[in-house]
């Protein structure tokens, strides 16, 4: 079993070669990525490969994302201190450990129980209390706590979820997530200013799917664009 030490030296080294080396410049960023812990929030027999750059397997068909992704978005976010964050996928609780360090307070949902539940406990365990983990649907958003500074969305949905760009706060409101088939997607950054929307898309990538009403698990066949 690594030793804390040995766990502190690999993770500088993901944050210097995987991070730094590649683009990766917003300081608040990496920070948090050389101070959070990666190897508690996945299985033990891959503990030793927690800072590898490359998602592992976290269990009920879900991945833990790679590291660089993870920084990607979340600096493509310019996320601020007094941000409220909405995150569509909780998982393994590492990304929304990332939130909870870089803003004031985090919603998230995660539809399945059992991945809700550890990744709570994790986060707690690190000492962030500015978050809460709701189990449902995340193709829907959770338009009671609406609306949020900026929406993670950590699963790729096959179109641009319209009821998620609604909970978007009018004042430069931002929402980062993939979009496209179940094989490919192209990570886009949504900005809402006003009742105006616009789109960029930064990189392709490829998410384990969006499941829910306005995912590929919907019986819904078509959704107007918002554009």
């Amino acid at each position: 079993m690594p030793t804390s030490r040995e766990y502190a030296r690999w993770r500088n080294r993901m944050v210097d070669e995987q991070l730094v080396k590649r683009g990766i410049n917003d300081r608040r960023v990496v920070d948090a990525m050389r101070v959070m812990p990666r190897h508690q929030f996945v299985p033990e027999e891959f503990k030793a490969q927690a800072y590898e750059d490359r998602p592992l397997p976290i269990g009920e068909g879900q991945t833990i994302s790679q590291p660089y992704m993870v920084a990607f978005m979340t600096e493509r976010l310019r996320l601020k201190p007094h941000h409220t964050v909405l995150e569509i996928g909780t998982g393994s609780g590492y990304q929304t450990a990332i939130l909870c360090h870089l803003t004031h307070y985090v919603y998230s949902v995660e539809r399945v129980t059992r991945l809700a539940d550890h990744a709570g406990e994790r986060i707690g365990d690190l000492g962030y209390n500015n978050l809460d983990i709701h189990v449902g649907d995340g193709s829907q958003g959770l338009p009671d706590q609406a609306a949020f500074d900026r929406i993670m969305v950590t699963a790729a949905a096959p179109w641009l979820p319209n009821v998620l760009c609604s909970q978007l706060s009018k004042h430069g409101g931002q929402m980062i997530l993939p979009i496209g088939d179940e094989h490919l997607q192209e990570l886009t950054l949504i900005t809402r200013r006003g009742e105006r929307f616009t789109s960029r898309t930064l990189l392709r990538c490829r998410f384990v799917p969006l499941i829910g009403r306005f995912g590929f698990d919907s019986d819904i066949n078509s959704q107007p664009n918002i554009f």
